[in-house]
C-alpha cells in the first residue's frame, strides 16, 4: 500500500475521519488506514494542559502508517495552543486542528470547544498564534452556532473574522450545539442538520476551504456533498463501519480491499502492542464492525467484545468462523439460486 505522506499532497476531495474521543486511538487509525491511504485520519482531541503538564508522549504517538494525520487540540489560550502546535510539527503530525465544536459540560468549564464561537475574537487570537508557530496547515472545526447564536450571519461572522488571520480551511458540523440541556450524544443527534447553511458559507466564501460533517454515512451521500464543499468528514458510521473507507477510495480510483487481507496485515500489528503490554480488548474493540451487515457479523462482534478474546489465537479461530459462515451463505445461495 502507498501511503500519502503529506496532506497538501493528499489529492482531492478532502475526506477525513472525525476526531472521537475514546474511538480514534493509534490502535483504530492503524486499522483505519489499512482500508484507505488517502483519507486524512485524525486524533481524539487533546487538550493543551494534558500536553503541556500531562504525558506528552502517551497523548502525541502514532504510527508512521498513519499519515496523512492531524492532531486535533482542545484549549483557549493562545501560548498553550501555539506551544502544543509547535509540539505537533515537531513530533511529525501533518496538520494541527482547533476544536471548536464539542459540547461537553467538562470542556465548557475549560473554556474548550463549542462554546468559543460565542468569542470569536479570541478564536481568531488563538488560531494566529498557532499559525505563528508553525508551517504545517492549522484549521478550524465548528458548529454552526450555539445555543441562541443560531444565525447563519452569525456563523459567518465568526468565520470571517477567523479567516482574517489567514486560516482558509473550516470544517463545519452541520448542526448548532445546545450547551444547556442536551449531552454530547444529544447534540449529535437532536438539533436538526442544516447542510444548506454550509453550502451557503462555500458559495459566499468560495476562496476558502470548506469541508461538512455531520450524519453522513454512505459513499452517495459523501458524492452528493462534494457538489457544494470542498470535503466531507465521516464520523461514526467510519468507526461502526469501516469497510465504508474503502468505499470512499471511488474518489481515487482505487481496488476494493479484501477484509480477510486487511485482518492478516492486522494481526502483525495485534501482535506487537500485546507484546507491549497493551490488553487484547483494547485494540480489538476497534475492529468489531469490520464484517458489518455481512454473514456471522454478529458471532464475530461476539467473539471479539467484553474480554471474551483473551489471546491472539482466538482472533484467529474468530477470523475462521467468520470466513466458513460466509462459505456457508455463499453455498446456500449458489444452491438456492433461481434456473434460468
Amino acid at each position: 500500500m502507498t501511503i500519502t505522506k503529506n496532506i497538501e499532497n493528499t489529492q482531492s476531495p478532502r475526506i477525513s475521519v472525525a476526531p472521537m474521543m475514546d474511538w480514534t486511538t493509534r490502535d483504530y487509525r492503524f486499522f483505519a488506514r489499512l482500508f484507505n491511504p488517502n483519507v486524512i485520519l485524525y486524533t481524539e482531541m487533546v487538550s493543551t494542559g494534558a500536553i503541556i503538564h500531562g504525558d506528552a508522549k502517551r497523548h502525541l504517538e502514532f504510527n508512521q502508517e498513519e499519515h496523512p494525520i492531524v492532531l486535533q487540540l482542545g484549549g483557549s489560550n493562545p501560548q498553550d495552543l501555539a506551544t502544543c502546535s509547535k509540539m505537533a510539527q515537531d513530533w511529525g503530525y501533518d496538520e494541527v486542528n482547533l476544536n471548536v465544536g464539542c459540547p461537553s459540560d467538562r470542556v465548557q468549564n475549560n473554556k474548550i470547544g463549542a462554546c468559543l464561537m460565542a468569542e470569536p475574537d479570541l478564536v481568531a487570537e488563538c488560531i494566529a498564534a498557532m499559525r505563528h508557530a508553525v508551517d504545517i496547515p492549522v484549521t478550524v472545526k465548528h458548529r454552526i452556532g450555539i445555543d441562541d447564536m443560531h444565525s447563519y450571519e452569525e456563523m459567518l461572522h465568526f468565520v470571517d473574522t477567523v479567516a482574517k488571520t489567514g486560516c482558509n480551511n473550516f470544517i463545519v458540523h452541520a448542526r448548532i450545539a445546545l450547551l444547556q440541556g442536551l449531552s454530547p450524544k444529544e447534540n449529535r443527534e437532536v438539533p436538526p442538520l442544516r447542510y444548506e447553511d454550509v453550502y451557503r458559507l462555500k458559495q459566499d466564501r468560495p476562496e476558502l476551504i470548506i469541508e461538512i460533517n455531520g450524519g453522513i454515512k454512505t459513499l452517495a451521500e459523501t458524492q452528493a456533498h462534494l457538489q457544494h464543499v470542498d470535503g466531507v468528514m465521516i464520523g461514526r458510521e467510519a468507526y461502526h463501519n469501516p469497510y465504508l473507507l474503502a468505499e470512499l477510495g471511488h474518489f481515487w480510483n482505487l481496488p476494493l480491499p479484501d477484509r480477510f487481507e486487511i485482518m492478516q496485515q492486522m494481526m502483525p500489528y495485534i501482535a506487537q502492542r500485546v507484546a507491549e503490554g497493551a490488553p487484547l480488548s483494547i485494540i480489538t474493540r476497534h475492529i468489531l464492525g469490520l464484517f458489518q451487515n455481512l454473514p456471522g457479523a454478529r458471532k464475530w462482534r461476539q467473539a471479539l467484545s467484553g474480554g471474551n478474546a483473551k489471546t491472539l489465537k482466538d482472533v484467529e479461530v474468530a477470523i475462521q468462523n467468520i470466513q466458513a459462515a460466509m462459505q456457508r451463505t455463499e453455498n446456500y445461495l449458489q444452491e438456492h439460486a433461481v434456473q434460468p
